[in-house]
């Protein structure tokens, strides 16, 4: 096994929905943190930065990012 399929390997995980689930739960976990903190001031912004976030990271799930995964 090559660099090259260690790469592959790597990136395919990455891009699993147990990943997505993953990176969603510690997305959520943030914003919920960030908006306690705020006292809920501001949470719109808070909610459109962990949105934003998300589809940096994301694979969007296996229903293409159509489930709504706000806390």
């Amino acid at each position: 096994m090559g660099f090259g399929d260690i790469a592959n390997k790597a990136k395919d995980a990455l891009n699993s929905d147990k990943a997505e689930q993953i990176t969603d739960t510690g997305l959520d976990k943030a914003a919920a943190a960030a908006d306690k903190l705020t006292g809920g001031k501001y949470t719109e912004q808070i909610q459109k930065g962990r949105d934003a976030a998300d589809e940096k990271i994301g694979n969007r799930g296996a229903d293409g990012g159509q489930a709504d995964s706000r806390p």
